[in-house]
């Protein structure tokens, strides 16, 4: 199950890929995004030396419907942007690939990490070479099998890949708890359980990669 961080060339025909690059000083961090059949969210921080003149920019995009400020101190805004150019997370979802959020933009390069399967990851590079989205491979990590067995029961792992072949962790969700419960003919309060458990055991594992670890690791047989 790889772990990677890429670098993405945005794409021409994009708002933030324009106003990004004009103003390269400034950083665009995306906090979360939601596309729509006629357009797309997202909710942004803006951090620049004076926010005021980029959300003048923002506004006179003719792909941008509205912009709302939402809040602003100094050299920091929080933005909602409403768009119709194609979304920038598209190939993203069409993959079933999650990242992790915020993501940050600056002059016109997106930077993603992402932890997902290894078909998922392929997908994924097949949706941006179809979107023409170039991208730079900065990082990758192979999170090894012995590293699930440490990580997860045996039942854990089989619901965990039931989920995810099912679309459970897909953005947007293809299959609800319910759905996975019934492929596993289980009832839907033993799979959140055994879900819930499983993800608490990755997000450890991932705040212990990313920060170091804040107490001594249990064996998950002890949990």
């Amino acid at each position: 199950m790889p772990r990677a961080t890429l670098s993405i060339s945005l794409p021409d025909g994009i708002w933030i890929r324009d106003v990004s690059t004009t103003h390269s000083e400034a950083v665009f961090e995306i906090v979360t995004a939601l596309a729509g059949e006629q357009a797309g969210i997202a909710l942004l921080n803006l951090t620049t030396d004076d926010p005021l003149p980029i959300l003048t920019a923002i506004e006179q995009r003719s792909d941008v419907v509205d912009v709302e400020l939402l809040w602003k101190q100094e050299e920091t805004a929080l933005l909602q942007v409403e768009a119709t150019s194609p979304p920038l997370l598209l190939p993203l979802w069409q993959a079933g690939v999650p990242i992790r959020l915020p993501f940050s933009i600056q002059n016109g390069e997106a930077t993603w990490e992402l932890v997902t399967s290894s078909s998922r990851f392929s997908a994924l590079g097949e949706a941006l070479e179809a979107a023409g989205i170039e991208y730079t491979l900065e990082s990758v990590a192979e999170i090894g099998t012995t590293q699930a067995d440490r990580l997860l029961t045996d039942r854990q792992q089989e619901v965990m890949t039931t989920a995810l072949e099912a679309g459970y962790y897909a953005t947007p969700r293809e299959a609800t708890l319910t759905d996975v419960a019934d492929r596993l003919n289980v009832s839907k309060a033993t799979c959140s359980d055994v879900l819930h458990r499983a993800e608490g055991s990755i997000i450890s594992w991932f705040a212990d990669e990313q920060f170091g670890p804040a107490s001594e690791p249990r064996s998950h047989l002890e949990r």
